[in-house]
């Protein structure tokens, strides 16, 4: 069964540091495109980060960029999202993706879509910044 699960979020006060997981389960995610997206209440979903499938490069929305880290650990099928110098503005729940396009990153981030998505949205992770 295909499957992303997401993990790792909670309360957290600003300036401080949390580390999303994402666990794929049913396939290979080195094959993959990967990408973290968010959304915050009474938003749209937004594409945070994303790793390409070709030459692993990296891309990031402006308002994470140096801030975030997304990687993947391909033995154990899992993708990461670091995140430090948090912002209440960065309360959302963070929802991970995998997509086999090979453009998939190629577009600005924020404005990132599915275009052959490996399965389908999970619960997602609920990160909460806040004093």
């Amino acid at each position: 069964q295909v499957q992303l699960v997401e993990s790792g979020g909670g309360l957290v006060q600003p300036g401080g540091s949390l580390r999303l997981s994402c666990a794929a389960s049913g396939f290979t995610l080195a094959y993959y495109a990967v990408a973290w997206f968010r959304q915050a209440p009474g938003k749209e979903r937004e594409g945070v980060s994303c790793i390409n499938s070709t030459d692993g490069s990296t891309y990031y929305a402006d308002s994470v960029k140096g801030r975030f880290t997304i990687s993947r650990d391909n033995a154990k099928n899992t993708m990461y999202l670091q995140m430090n110098s948090l912002k209440p503005e960065d309360t959302a729940v963070y929802y991970c993706a995998a997509d086999a396009h090979p453009l998939f990153c190629a577009r600005r981030i924020p404005t990132l879509q599915p275009l052959q998505p490996k399965g389908s949205w999970g619960q997602g992770t609920q990160v909460t910044v806040s004093s």
